[in-house]
């Protein structure tokens, strides 16, 4: 019995002297470790600024570097809705409004431009026949916001021939601001252009944007192309579109490129079920006939 207790000594000391052995070596490892400091997430902020509500439904959007304050001014077509906004902005130091950037011509989206440059004297990117334009950047060009923003200009001429749709990036952070060309499920008009253009906009340039690029359009319109994509496609991604839709008063930012494949009907002209319902095969073909049923509906 004696001697089973001293093996049972034995076998403990030898045990304790492995578990201390193995506790130094991980305080080792533990100390030569660099420990990694946790870095805040960051992104460009996004302020919406609806215009013209329970008409023409438009946003201006007002998007600002977070480490430099620098902002720009999207389409600010309003000026009695826009200016406030800038001026309490500007005004508090919160931003420095450096540009205007229009998505394209029309009056909605670049009519209020003579009025903002009377109290803030910026620049103008955008589309060729915007008014007072400054710059104009070619398709792919890229320029930055404040030290983190890094803006695309992807030309998409179909709506107007000098549409411009403007992907920024902060990081990982994406957003497309698509003014008249595409919609939360659904397109412009063609009133410049025709279906291979916009078929080439929608389903080649924004359809090569990484999925989850959020959406910013010019108009609120989703709860109209709901209407329209029910009775084109039966799925689950337009049912759940029309659910957001009913029991949301905005959808802008809500939806990304990846969303938009799957529920935007004008991005879906490959699809079997819209296919036979308009008869065609060619996309182009499809593009102009879902077009058409739109203008009708």
């Amino acid at each position: 019995m004696f001697q089973t207790t001293k093996s049972r000594l034995i076998l403990s000391a030898i045990l304790m002297s492995l578990f201390a052995a193995t506790i130094k070596q991980s305080s080792r490892r533990l100390l030569s470790t660099p420990i990694i400091p946790l870095t805040s997430s960051r992104a460009m902020h996004i302020q919406s600024i609806p215009m013209w509500e329970g008409t023409g439904n438009n946003y201006a959007y007002l998007v600002t570097d977070d480490k430099s304050k620098d902002s720009v001014i999207i389409d600010p077509a309003n000026p009695s809705e826009v200016l406030p906004v800038l001026k309490e902005r500007t005004d508090s130091g919160a931003i420095k409004l450096t540009n205007i950037i229009n998505t394209h011509h029309h009056h909605d989206h670049a009519g209020g431009n003579v009025e903002i440059l009377k109290h803030f004297k910026l620049p103008i990117i955008g589309g060729k026949d915007c008014d007072k334009v400054t710059t104009t950047p070619s398709h792919n060009s890229t320029f930055t916001i404040g030290d983190n923003i890094k803006v695309t200009a992807l030309h998409t001429p179909c709506h107007t021939q000098d549409s411009i749709c403007f992907l920024f990036e902060d990081g990982a952070d994406r957003a497309v601001f698509t003014g008249d060309t595409m919609f939360i499920g659904g397109c412009g008009r063609f009133f410049e252009g025709n279906a291979k253009e916009m078929h080439k906009a929608l389903n080649e340039v924004l359809a090569a944007l990484p999925d989850d690029t959020k959406v910013f359009p010019g108009h609120e319109y989703t709860k109209g192309n709901v209407r329209f994509a029910k009775k084109v496609l039966n799925n689950n991604a337009i049912k759940k579109l029309d659910d957001y839709s009913q029991a949301n008063k905005e959808t802008q930012g809500k939806f990304t490129i990846g969303d938009e494949k799957q529920h935007n009907v004008f991005m879906r002209v490959n699809d079997p079920d819209i296919q036979q319902l308009v008869g065609k095969e060619d996309p182009v073909e499809v593009m102009k006939a879902l077009r058409d049923m739109k203008d009708r509906s």
